[in-house]
């Protein structure tokens, strides 16, 4: 039995989406013939995405509209499903509905996972498919390039060992946003291991192209921290504690700090707000940038990770609002 035969019956394909259309299409086609088990579910879609999926023979299910929509219960479904169809399968692979898997990134997933016993995700470098089409869609090429080797979390696109899985019952559910690393905590606290190969794994389409777009998109990265570090803040993990403190820092307090003692300080208080184009000069020089990566690229990726703190701050009050008010999250989609 060949490779790609291995790939056939061993791996399992769950893709999610909601109103993707050619993206999807594209997602789906990059599959045909790599895997058997495959299965798209679909978010309240209104563009014929189910009718694209369903048109390339791929197996489709739609979500009940009156149970909100969350990515980590569209996985979970898709995951069952295919469970029920195949209980033979010993990986899934889950990829997002705007993203192309790589030519060659299921065999090598695979080959790690069938070495690795111990590992229970795989994932490879995710890339934008169209880079050049803005700087949102650059910045966003920057922040899939993550360190190779063991690590702490995946992103959406990830080949899971689905032992390790169901030993931790799959997602959250009622996430809205950082699913993956708080499933990839779970895991790690059951003795698992997470690793980020050097391969290509897939291709996706960010299409943003306006600053409301990047906003919401950090919006929801606070909203994602905030709910992290209160479900696994607690040492030895911390999960996502010097993340949500560097957002408060950086997105009120000194701000907050710095015009609140105007009356007292004459003035000098605001030199605190020299901090944040030292920040931004500090980024601009971090080594683990990209060597090619251009002045300009460079400039704009530092002043986005400082800007980003205050679409952060107001995800982390959207968290803690709703939290004590009792009311469940809605999605934030920036697309």
């Amino acid at each position: 039995m060949n490779s790609g035969d291995l790939t056939l019956s061993k791996i399992g394909l769950v893709a999610i989406g909601r109103n993707e259309g050619k993206r999807l299409h594209q997602c789906l086609s990059s599959i045909i013939g790599k895997v058997e088990n495959a299965v798209y579910v679909d978010s309240g879609s209104t563009d014929g995405s189910v009718e694209i999926a369903k048109s390339l023979g791929v197996d489709v299910i739609e979500l009940d509209l009156s149970i909100p929509f969350t990515a980590a219960r569209a996985r979970n479904t898709g995951f069952e499903f295919l469970l029920q169809k195949n209980t033979e399968l010993n990986y899934i692979q889950f990829v997002d509905g705007d993203c192309e898997i790589v030519d060659g990134w299921l065999n090598k997933a695979q080959q790690k996972l069938d070495e690795n016993p111990n590992i229970a995700v795989v994932c490879g470098r995710r890339r934008e498919r169209f880079p050049n089409a803005s700087i949102y869609n650059r910045l966003c090429d920057l922040e899939w390039n993550t360190p190779i080797g063991e690590t702490k979390a995946c992103g959406g696109d990830a080949m899971m060992r689905v032992e390790a899985v169901q030993q931790v019952s799959g997602f959250n559910p009622k996430l809205i946003a950082g699913e993956e690393p708080e499933l990839c905590v779970r895991l790690r606290q059951q003795g698992w291991k997470i690793e980020r190969l050097d391969a290509e794994m897939t291709l996706h389409d960010a299409q943003m192209t306006r600053f409301s777009q990047w906003w919401k998109r950090n919006l929801r990265s606070g909203h994602a921290y905030a709910e992290g570090a209160y479900l696994h803040g607690k040492a030895p993990e911390k999960h996502w504690v010097r993340e949500s403190r560097s957002i408060w820092l950086w997105g009120l307090i000194i701000p907050l700090v710095s015009i609140g003692l105007i009356p007292l300080t004459q003035n000098w208080s605001l030199l605190l707000l020299l901090a944040y184009p030292l920040l931004t000069f500090r980024i601009y020089w971090n080594r683990k940038l990209p060597r090619d990566l251009t002045a300009y690229h460079r400039g704009c990726y530092s002043l986005s990770c400082v800007i980003s703190k205050f679409p952060q701050l107001q995800g982390q009050f959207q968290f803690y609002a709703s939290y004590l008010q009792g009311k469940k999250a809605t999605l934030v989609e920036y697309k």
